[in-house]
């Protein structure tokens, strides 16, 4: 029993088969956390700056980028310095608190798709009750539910891991503290944590999915039901599932390639796990930039008017 409680320190050991090679690293996922900063930083303040943008669907979409904004930053800025520096050290508590605000926060990519779903889902189905319905006091009883079990859900899967027994391995297969990378370092019996990590997936992306379709399912029936007076209003949930598709698809990608033994390569499942995390960040306000017709136009107009600041009105003659 004595070596039960002797592991409190890890060391992150992802990509460690690139030997010398792993500095290079730095360069990719740099540009990468660089341009998710940038893209949504410009996205937040193009809504924030311009009243127009104040309605609940860009509200929704300003929340995403906030959650895209913040999650990088609970991983990204300690995995690249140890790409540079090979500081892969953390203590358990470091651990636990990482893996808490990693869960928790990127449980809300899932539920912020779900609000986004149910507001074209009132839009489009419900128009003359939407403002009602989109009012806070109303909308308190769609939110609070996923809140709480969010909370709910990442808080026991973090607690569990924390009271597994880890006694001989310390080495994490990963560049940050994702759970089951964690818990298979475990030496005790890891079937409780196993089966409520695999709830917890249920619970939060695969329920979420399930509401997410339902709601196009009825607004596609809609508005093919009405014929072409609310076609336009379905332009924005065709970017909601553009969205919805890739971060599933990259999810189950993260999942599976820790529950189904097939001879992945470990770089390969770190990989996707961080890919997991990061593009989500890169890719949303690219995608809610370009194809969200009220924001791209303020980003265009914005990016004109700045250009016509730089070049002056004497080089500006011939326009």
């Amino acid at each position: 029993m004595e070596n039960v409680s002797s592991h409190q320190h890890f060391i992150l050991n992802g990509f460690s088969e690139l030997g010398a090679l792993r500095p290079v690293l730095f360069v990719p996922f740099f540009l990468m956390l660089l341009l998710s900063l940038l893209a949504n930083s410009l996205l937040l303040y193009v809504i924030v700056s311009q009243r127009s943008l104040h309605s609940p669907m860009y509200i929704l979409i300003a929340g995403m980028a906030c959650v895209d904004l913040s999650l990088p930053l609970f991983f990204a800025p300690n995995m690249l310095l140890s790409f540079l520096f090979d500081w892969r050290g953390i203590s358990l508590i470091g651990c636990l608190a990482q893996m808490y605000f990693l869960h928790f926060v990127g449980a809300f990519q899932s539920t912020l798709l779900v609000w986004m779903a149910l507001d074209r889902y009132f839009a489009i189905c419900s128009p003359l009750h939407y403002h009602e319905h989109m009012a806070l006091p109303g909308f308190l009883k769609f939110i609070l539910p996923l809140v709480i079990r969010n909370v709910l859900m990442v808080s026991l899967v973090v607690s569990l891991a924390g009271r597994l027994p880890f006694c001989h391995r310390k080495e994490i297969d990963h560049c940050f503290c994702e759970h089951m990378a964690l818990v298979e370092l475990a030496c005790g019996s890891t079937a409780v944590n196993n089966l409520v990590g695999l709830i917890s997936v249920f619970l939060i992306p695969v329920a979420d999915f399930i509401i997410i379709t339902a709601s196009y399912v009825v607004i596609f029936s809609s508005v093919l039901t009405s014929g072409k007076s609310r076609v336009k209003a379905l332009h924005t949930c065709v970017t909601h599932i553009v969205v919805i598709t890739v971060s599933l698809a990259i999810i189950l990608v993260a999942f599976l390639s820790y529950r189904i033994r097939n001879g992945l390569p470990a770089a390969v499942r770190v990989f996707c796990s961080i890919m997991y995390l990061f593009f989500p960040s890169c890719f949303n306000p690219i995608i809610y930039g370009v194809r969200t017709s009220g924001i791209r136009q303020h980003i265009l107009r914005m990016l004109s008017w700045r250009h016509l600041e730089q070049t002056g009105p004497e080089e500006n003659v011939d326009f």
